[in-house]
C-alpha cells in the first residue's frame, strides 16, 4: 500500500494488505538482530464486561495445534524470548514477542498464530479466567455463593486504585456513545454479566484476520513474515463482509459537570476530592492535529515554569497536581485532561475558574518564544528516544504506529515525523500561534467534562451488599441439578488445574540452537584529570545519555529518613542564582530531565554491611551535550534549600503519589515488610521505600501543614 524511508529510525517502513482476507501487515526492517512480532486485533466492547480482557486471557489456554492448558507460560520455560506478553487496550487486544534467536522466533510466531486464530476457548477455561460461581466451601451446597475468576478478581484489585476510578469515570462521560464509554478491561459488578456464547460470538467476529494488524520489526524480511502467515493462518479464511471500527463521538454543546464517589476510609474526606477537566480535540491519526495538541500541551504542564503546571502547582486549593494532567493520544480522539487532586468539598468552582483563567491569561499574553521552542525540544527528545527496560526498541516503534494503524490511518506518518516537525518550528514563529491553539482547542471548545470525584466511607460496604444479595438471589433460584453443576465444575476445574500437560507438545530450542559466539560491549575508558569517565558507545538515536555516581558517606539514623526527600527534591529546586522556575526552564531547554536517587546494597561477603550511592542522571540531545553537562553541575553542587515553600509542595505531592501507589504495590511493600528483619539493607528499604517510609512522609507533611 505504501513504502517509506525514516531516516532519523535508520527504518524502512511498508505497509501491506492480503489480497483474500484484507489482513493488514505492517513491517519495520532495519539492522536489528532482535525481531519482533505483533498481532492486534481491533476489538470494540459495547458494554463493561470485559469481554475482550477475558478473550485475551482465555485464547492463551490452548489451541487446535498445541491443545495443552497454559501454552503461554510453557514457552516462557522453552525459549530465549526478550518479550513475551498480551494486553487489552480500549480498543485494540494486541499479542507481541520478540526474541534475538531465529528458531525461537518461528517457534513463537507458531504458537502465538495457532493461539490467536484457532484457539480452543474452552468453556471451562472461561470459567477460570473470566468467572463462575462457586459455593464457598466448594463441595458444600449449603454455604454461600461467590465468584471466582481471574479478570473477575484481578479487575477488582485494579479497579481499587483511585487513579483507575479516575481514568473510567471521566471516559465514561467524555465518550457518551462509543466504546471508550465502557470499561474495556470490565468492572466487577458487570463482568458476571458475560456469557460463555458471548464469548465465543465476540471471538468469531474480532478474531479474524479481515480484523487484524500484523506487525513486524528487524531484519527478517516482510516477504519471509508474510509467507508464514499465509501457511499457518491465511489460506484458512474468507474475508468478513464487514469491518470493526469505532464511530466518531457525538459532541456535547455545552460543557456539563459530573460528580461521583470512590471510597476513601481515612479519618479526613473534606481534603480528598479529585477535581479534573477534560476535554475532547481532533482525531489522534491525523500527525498534524496530534503535534500541535502535544505541543500546547507541552507548553501548558510540562514542568512547574509552564504556566498551568506552576497554577496547579502553587495554588492552596489541593495537595497537588492531579495524575491526570496532560494528552491522552491512546484513543481514536484526542483528549486533554488537568486538575487536582486533595481539595476541599467545596472547591469545584474555585479549581475550574483557576484553570480557565490560566488558560484565558496565556490565549491573551502568549508565551515566550524561548519556552515554546524548549517544548519543541521535548518533542524531538521523545521522537528520537529509544527506550529499553522492559519493552523492546522494535516494540516501541510498533505501538507507536498501532494506535493510527488500528483507526485505518496511516501508520507510517506517526514513524516519521521530522517533516511535520520542521514545519511547527516554522509555525511557532507566528506571534498567536499558541494564542489560537488555546482558544480553538480549549476555550471555545464546548465539549469539556467538570469531573468531581468525592470521597466515600461507605460505597465499598454498598458494594459488597449488593454483590451478597445479587448471590443470595441467585442461590434462591438453583435446582438440586445446577447445585450439583456448580460442585462438579469445581471439581473439573481443579482437576484441569492440576492436570500435568506433555510440554514436548510445544516447540523448544536447545544449546545448539544458541551460537557459540558471545557479544561482548567493551567501554572505552576515558581519563580527564583525576576522575574516572566512563563512556559506552550505542546506538541511542542522536541522544547523549549520562550519570554522576557518588558514594554515599556514613549517614546517621536520624539522617536516613530524609535521604528519599533530598533525593526526590534536588532536581526540583532551584540552584546558585536560579529559582526553581527558571531551573525547570533550563532543564527543559536544553535536556529531556534530570533526576537523582539513591540505592543500598548488603555487602557481597558481609551481609551486615550496607554500600550506599547517590546517582544523578540526565539525557539530552548529542548537541546539548555540554549543556547538560553544566545543567548537572549547578544542580548537583548549588541546590537552594531556601525555598521552603517549593519544598512544601514538593512534599505534599510526595504524598500524593505514595499514597496512590499503595493499592498497585501491596505486594511489594508487603514483601519489604516480610524481609526487614533479616538483613540490615532489608530494613532500611522497609523504613525508606516500604510502608514505614509512607507513614513517615504523611507525618512530616501534616506537621508542615499544621506549622
Amino acid at each position: 500500500i505504501r513504502q517509506q524511508t525514516v531516516d532519523s529510525l535508520n527504518l524502512e517502513v511498508s505497509e501491506y494488505e492480503h489480497i483474500g482476507t484484507g489482513a493488514q501487515h505492517i513491517h519495520l526492517s532495519s539492522d536489528s538482530e532482535e525481531n519482533v512480532f505483533l498481532v492486534a486485533l481491533r476489538t470494540v466492547p459495547k458494554d463493561s464486561s470485559g469481554v475482550a480482557h477475558i478473550l485475551e486471557h482465555t485464547a492463551l489456554c490452548g489451541s487446535q495445534k498445541y491443545p495443552v492448558r497454559d501454552p503461554f507460560f510453557m514457552m516462557t520455560r522453552r525459549s530465549l524470548n526478550t518479550f513475551m506478553n498480551a494486553f487489552t487496550s480500549s480498543d485494540w487486544t494486541a499479542y507481541p514477542f520478540a526474541s534475538l534467536n531465529r528458531k525461537d522466533f518461528n517457534n513463537l510466531m507458531d504458537v502465538y498464530l495457532d493461539a490467536v486464530f484457532f484457539s480452543r476457548l474452552d468453556q471451562l477455561d472461561f470459567a477460570q479466567e473470566g468467572h463462575r460461581l462457586e459455593f464457598e466451601e466448594p463441595e458444600n451446597p449449603d454455604s454461600p455463593l461467590v465468584y471466582k475468576g481471574v479478570v473477575y478478581n484481578e479487575m477488582k484489585g485494579a479497579m481499587s486504585s483511585v487513579t483507575s476510578q479516575l481514568w473510567q469515570t471521566l471516559t465514561k462521560h467524555l465518550f457518551p456513545t462509543s466504546t471508550y464509554h465502557y470499561n474495556s478491561g470490565g468492572e466487577p459488578e458487570s463482568i458476571p454479566d458475560l456469557t460463555y456464547e458471548q464469548l465465543l460470538g465476540f471471538y468469531k467476529t474480532h478474531y479474524h484476520p479481515s480484523n487484524a494488524i500484523f506487525m513486524t520489526c528487524g531484519n527478517i524480511s516482510a516477504q519471509e513474515h508474510q509467507e508464514t502467515f499465509e501457511q499457518n493462518v491465511l489460506k484458512h479464511f474468507d474475508k468478513l463482509d464487514y469491518a470493526v471500527a469505532v464511530d466518531d463521538e457525538k459532541r456535547y454543546y455545552s460543557p456539563i459537570k459530573v460528580e461521583e464517589a470512590y471510597p476513601y476510609n481515612e479519618d479526613d474526606p473534606e481534603h480528598r476530592h479529585h477535581l479534573v477537566l477534560a476535554w475532547l480535540l481532533g482525531k489522534s491519526t491525523n500527525l498534524t492535529d496530534t503535534l500541535k495538541a502535544q505541543l500546547l500541551s507541552s507548553v501548558l504542564l510540562d514542568n512547574s515554569a509552564t504556566p498551568l503546571m506552576h497554577a496547579l502547582e502553587s495554588t492552596e486549593l489541593g495537595n497537588g497536581p492531579s495524575p491526570l494532567c496532560g494528552l491522552d493520544d491512546s484513543q481514536r480522539e484526542l483528549s486533554f485532561l488537568c486538575g487536582l487532586e486533595g481539595c476541599e468539598s467545596n472547591s469545584a468552582h474555585e479549581v475550574e475558574s483557576l484553570i480557565l483563567e490560566t488558560l484565558q491569561e496565556v490565549a491573551e499574553k502568549g508565551i515566550p518564544i524561548e519556552d515554546i521552542e524548549s517544548a519543541l525540544h521535548q518533542l524531538e527528545l521523545h521522537q528520537r528516544e529509544i527506550g529499553g527496560d522492559s519493552y523492546p526498541y522494535g516494540l516501541q516503534l510498533i505501538l507507536t504506529a498501532l494506535n493510527t494503524a488500528t483507526h485505518r490511518g496511516n501508520p507510517v506518518q506517526l514513524l516519521n515525523i521530522d517533516a511535520s516537525l520542521k514545519q511547527l518550528h516554522e509555525d511557532i514563529k507566528k506571534p498567536d500561534f499558541i494564542q489560537t491553539l488555546i482558544q480553538e482547542l480549549l476555550l471555545d471548545n464546548p465539549h469539556r467534562v467538570r469531573l468531581t470525584l468525592r470521597p466515600d466511607a461507605n460505597i465499598n460496604e454498598r458494594k459488597d451488599k449488593a454483590e451478597k444479595a445479587r448471590l443470595e438471589a441467585i442461590k434462591a433460584q438453583l435446582s438440586e441439578e445446577q447445585k450439583t453443576h456448580i460442585i462438579e465444575q469445581s471439581k473439573a476445574l481443579k482437576d484441569r488445574q492440576e492436570k500435568q500437560d506433555d510440554p514436548e507438545i510445544l516447540p523448544k530450542v536447545t544449546l545448539d540452537d544458541v551460537p557459540k559466539s558471545e557479544l561482548e560491549q567493551k567501554p572505552d575508558t576515558l581519563f580527564k584529570e583525576t576522575k574516572k569517565v566512563t563512556r559506552y558507545d550505542a546506538g541511542t538515536n542522536g541522544i547523549v545519555y549520562q550519570q554522576f555516581v557518588f558514594d554515599m558517606p556514613s549517614i546517621s539514623s536520624s539522617e536516613l529518613p530524609v535521604l528519599p526527600l533530598l533525593t526526590s527534591c534536588l532536581t526540583e529546586l532551584g540552584a546558585g542564582d536560579k529559582s526553581y522556575l527558571d531551573m525547570q526552564r533550563w532543564q527543559a531547554s536544553v535536556s529531556g530531565g534530570i533526576n537523582s536517587f539513591s540505592s543500598l546494597r548488603g555487602g557481597i561477603t558481609d551481609y551486615n554491611k550496607v554500600n550506599g550511592f547517590v546517582t544523578f542522571s540526565g539525557k539530552a540531545l548529542n548537541r546539548n551535550q555540554s549543556a547538560l553537562c553544566d545543567l548537572m553541575q549547578t544542580t548537583i553542587q548549588e541546590a537552594r534549600f531556601d525555598e521552603t515553600a517549593r519544598i512544601k509542595e514538593l512534599i505534599a505531592q510526595i504524598r500524593a503519589h505514595r499514597e496512590q501507589g499503595i493499592t498497585g504495590n501491596g505486594h511489594a511493600l508487603a514483601m519489604l515488610a516480610a524481609t526487614a528483619g533479616i538483613s540490615p539493607n532489608a530494613r532500611l528499604s522497609h523504613e525508606l521505600s516500604g510502608l514505614v517510609g509512607i507513614q513517615n512522609i504523611k507525618k512530616l507533611d501534616t506537621a508542615i501543614r499544621d506549622s
